[in-house]
Parts: structure tokens; C-alpha cells; sequence
């Protein structure tokens, strides 16, 4: 069980990012969050099978059709036991 932190920048805000990120999330089986950042950025914890999350992040990086992505700022941490995948 692993648990990343991810920025993601670029186009990101306003085309449906997060709900993509839950839907990546329920497929992958990932627990954790997506939030849109005052920066215009979104931040994404993902939990679970370090596969999965793997997977999860390289999808992430791609993001949905309307979506840019520019950069996927990881950072590896300890799991905190989400039960869910939230979106805010």
C-alpha cells in the first residue's frame, strides 16, 4: 500500500479534471482526493497497490480530452487509510 501526492499543472481547471481523476480512481481501485488549487492547479492524492497508483498517475499525466497537462509533480508518502475517493 502506497499513497502519492500529485500537482498536476496546466489546463487542468474547467474541463473536468477531478471528475475524470474519480472516475481513473474507481477503475484503478485508488482511494483519496482531487482538489482544484487557488493556483490553478490540482492536487491529487492516490492510494492503494503501488501498480495501481502507478497506473493511475501515468493516466493522470495524460488527463482528459480537454485537458493540457504540462507537469506531475509527485511526491511518495506514507498511506492514510482513505476509505474513499473524494473530489472537492
Amino acid at each position: 500500500m502506497v499513497r502519492a501526492r500529485a500537482i498536476v499543472s496546466g489546463v487542468v481547471q474547467g474541463v473536468g479534471f477531478r471528475f475524470f481523476a474519480s472516475r481513473l480512481a474507481q477503475r484503478y481501485g485508488i482511494t483519496g482526493f482531487a482538489k482544484n488549487l487557488p493556483s490553478g492547479d490540482v492536487e491529487i492524492e492516490a492510494e492503494g497497490d503501488k501498480s495501481a497508483v502507478s497506473g493511475f498517475l501515468e493516466e493522470i499525466s495524460i488527463g482528459p480530452r480537454y485537458a493540457h497537462v504540462t507537469d506531475v509533480n509527485i511526491e511518495w508518502l506514507e498511506p492514510k487509510n482513505y476509505k474513499v475517493f473524494s473530489t472537492y
